[in-house]
């Protein structure tokens, strides 16, 4: 009983808290996260050297003519047709976004505030048709409005979503028929 009394008496208590070891493990964190953050970005950028082959970006004409539809929403990004999980970025392709679509009997003009600003010319598109995702983003059955242009050599999709989803069926429609009207025409 009086080691009990003894140890109770104690006047300093033990020391709770190691600073050097936790600010040295604070820092050891903070590194890391640096690491990991530098090596996505490296990543996005080999990913945009592997890509370098992609032409520049056609812009839009300066007289597209009259505008057939214009949507407003976010632009989520463009793929390798096909394969919805291979992000392009060259370009600027891989930045999301807001965006304001025209469509005219010209194409398709999409302007995109603090990102690169793009034009996808009638001939150039091939299909137009709803999903649930593209590149990181996933959404509901028919919430994306995906579609897919050629680009050079490539196939590609482009994924929007308007900021009213109703939307969506008018541009599939619109756009498909405006493909086969063209080719068609053929």
């Amino acid at each position: 009983m009086t080691s009990l009394y003894l140890l109770a008496a104690e006047k300093t208590s033990a020391e709770v808290t190691n600073w050097g070891a936790r600010i040295g493990w604070l820092v050891g964190l903070a590194l890391f996260i640096a690491l990991v953050y530098w090596l996505m970005r490296e990543g996005w950028k080999w990913r945009g050297t592997l890509q370098s082959d992609l032409p520049e970006l056609p812009s839009a004409p300066s007289s597209p003519g009259d505008a057939t539809l214009t949507m407003s929403g976010r632009y989520h990004g463009s793929t390798a047709a096909g394969q919805w999980l291979d992000r392009i970025v060259a370009h600027g392709l891989g930045t999301r976004s807001r965006v304001e679509l025209t469509l005219t009997d010209a194409g398709l003009d999409v302007v995109r505030p603090g990102a690169t600003d793009f034009f996808i010319p009638a001939a150039a598109l091939r299909e137009a048709r709803l999903d649930k995702g593209i590149a990181g983003k996933v959404l509901t059955e028919g919430g994306l409005l995906v579609v897919t242009w050629e680009h050079g050599d490539k196939l590609i999709d482009s994924g929007f979503r308007s900021d009213r989803a109703a939307e969506h069926n008018e541009w599939v429609d619109t756009l498909n028929k405006m493909i086969n009207k063209r080719e068609g025409a053929r």
